[in-house]
């Protein structure tokens, strides 16, 4: 397998208001107003979309205004509501236990943004970025961290893209009883599997636009809901066997960065990007790639970028 090499960047923007968020959502940019679906760029469609997020994460909308103002974009307020949003699909891994959480995150890097972000729009949190503010995963100052991996069914139906669910759990919830009740009601666009742990309790549930929330045997997953996972899903993405892969591994960083665990196929979107090891207690993160590791933590956030090598060498 060919290596590459992906630029990561921490940053932090405080609460939106002072430019350093700004900067960085407008670099963006050109490649996240692609994000839009034909119907979020009409004034009908904006609108419904301000709609359900006022509805639905109410707390955040006085964020969505002051971040909308500094974006500065026509359609930016729709694109920052992630319920316009075309559906993505990716692989992953990920496992928790009560107060740490342990993810692969596998995507095309190209496709990545590659941004570890130290925010307080609401509070304190700290997370892997994507599209502008939404989150791949993240903690929070209360102890509570929430991981994804998408749920392995292609349908699409109305509701949020998922990175702005996270966002908002962590924003507003201090535990995962409260985060799970938040979810139930908040409309997911495609079938997820969101893990999420605090200092006292780990659970994966999977949620999508045509299931009610349910709850996994365990707080591990891969890329699939409900069993049987047909022949063919299993081939490409080997989900079944990622997932008793991490159960028999637990939350072991070592494992997470070999095979099955680890994934090469870069050029199908499927290649692990990263490796992230939340222990929200201690408010730390780890990343870690083969060979390099890099520590965040609300006490010592240290801005910055790193030029990792990610792939193995065969």
């Amino acid at each position: 397998m060919s290596q590459q090499q992906k630029t990561f960047r921490a940053i932090e923007v405080g609460d939106g208001s002072d430019g350093r968020w700004a900067a960085h959502a407008q670099a963006l940019w050109p490649v996240t107003r692609g994000w839009l679906t034909d119907e979020g760029r009409t004034a009908q469609g904006a609108e419904r979309a301000r709609k359900l997020f006022e509805t639905h994460m109410p707390e955040l909308a006085p964020v969505l205004d002051r971040l909308a103002r500094r974006l500065d974009r026509p359609d930016g307020e729709a694109l920052l509501t992630f319920a316009a949003l075309r559906p993505f699909f990716s692989g992953c891994t990920q496992t928790g236990d009560t107060g740490t959480l342990l993810r692969n995150y596998d995507f095309d890097p190209d496709d990545c943004e590659g941004t570890i972000v130290s925010s307080h729009f609401l509070r304190p949190v700290i997370g892997t970025q994507d599209a502008a503010w939404g989150l791949l995963d993240g903690m929070n100052d209360a102890g509570l961290a929430v991981s994804l991996t998408f749920g392995g069914r292609f349908l699409h139906g109305p509701g949020f893209a998922v990175l702005i669910v996270l966002r908002y759990l962590l924003e507003t919830c201090d535990t995962v009883g409260e985060a799970i009740g938040r979810l139930r009601s908040i409309p997911i666009s495609i079938p997820q599997n969101v893990t999420l742990v605090d200092p006292e309790r780990a659970v994966t549930v999977f949620v999508g636009p045509d299931i009610p929330l349910t709850e996994a045997p365990d707080a591990c997953a891969a890329n699939h809901q409900h069993l049987p996972v047909p022949d063919e899903h299993e081939r490409v993405s080997r989900t079944q066997e990622r997932l008793r892969a991490v159960r028999a591994a637990g939350t072991d960083v070592s494992a997470m960065l070999r095979p099955p665990l680890y994934q090469s196929r870069y050029e199908e979107g499927s290649g692990t990007v990263y490796t992230a090891h939340y222990q929200p207690c201690e408010g730390r993160v780890t990343y870690y790639w083969p060979g390099e590791s890099w520590a965040q933590s609300f006490a010592e956030f240290a801005p910055g970028s790193r030029t990792v090598t990610i792939g193995r060498a065969d």
